[in-house]
């Protein structure tokens, strides 16, 4: 991994990137929603439900994620009353004892039970909802194919472990040790870097070039 304060100060500059809409983001992949309560898919023929999904794209595999997609929602449906908020509320709302769960129970929760996609969903749950959890550092950063690249592009990955097997669960574990003591947690960062990365790392977060540092100063 290259040196933590530099890295540091570009994650700063990549959140000031955000905020300020130069990554984009204004349309997000989760904010598709197909309008289908638990009870509702179970209720609705595979060949519409597989209709509906695509139409939104939020299946991007029409024969694989419906299924998925309808076992999550019969484990909602008849475990917790069609109402996630119970199952958070069973698990204290608290990240750690969430995970512990669905992997305790992963044929309850395919696709979700993923330790890519589990800490995801609850990113997910955090940005869109009123749901807060007590534990956040315990929802580690998602690492997909955008972070990954990212997390290469600001040194935290080398090219080669970015290519091998083991860089999901390396990217997660560097992402925790670097931001300790920042006061940053590693769900902060998944949109950033995601939108970096899907943007073809165009916004520039280096340092401002000698030339326009010294422009500020005539300028005083």
């Amino acid at each position: 991994m290259n040196d933590r304060n530099a890295i540091r100060g570009q994650v700063q500059r990549l959140l000031a990137a955000y905020k300020a809409g130069r990554l984009g983001g204004e349309k997000m992949p989760e904010d598709e929603n197909p309008h289908l309560d638990p009870v509702r898919v179970m209720q609705t023929d595979d060949e519409t439900l597989r209709r509906i999904l695509v139409q939104y794209r939020v299946a991007l595999q029409p024969n694989r994620h419906p299924a998925i997609w309808k076992t999550l929602c019969r484990t909602f449906a008849e475990q917790f009353g069609g109402d996630v908020r119970v199952f958070l509320r069973q698990s204290h709302f608290r990240a750690a004892e969430v995970k512990a769960y669905i992997a305790a129970h992963k044929k309850d929760f395919p696709y979700l039970g993923g330790t890519k996609i589990c800490n995801y969903w609850l990113h997910v749950l955090e940005a869109y909802t009123d749901c807060r959890f007590s534990d956040r550092e315990n929802i580690s950063i998602a690492p997909d194919t955008h972070v990954l690249q990212a997390s290469a592009r600001l040194g935290v990955l080398t090219e080669d472990e970015l290519h091998g097997g083991s860089a999901q669960t390396l990217a997660a574990n560097r992402w925790d040790a670097l931001l300790e003591d920042t006061g940053l947690l590693p769900t902060d960062l998944h949109t950033p870097l995601w939108l970096w990365s899907r943007g073809g790392f165009s916004a520039d977060i280096n340092d401002e070039p000698q030339q326009a540092q010294k422009g500020n100063h005539h300028g005083k």
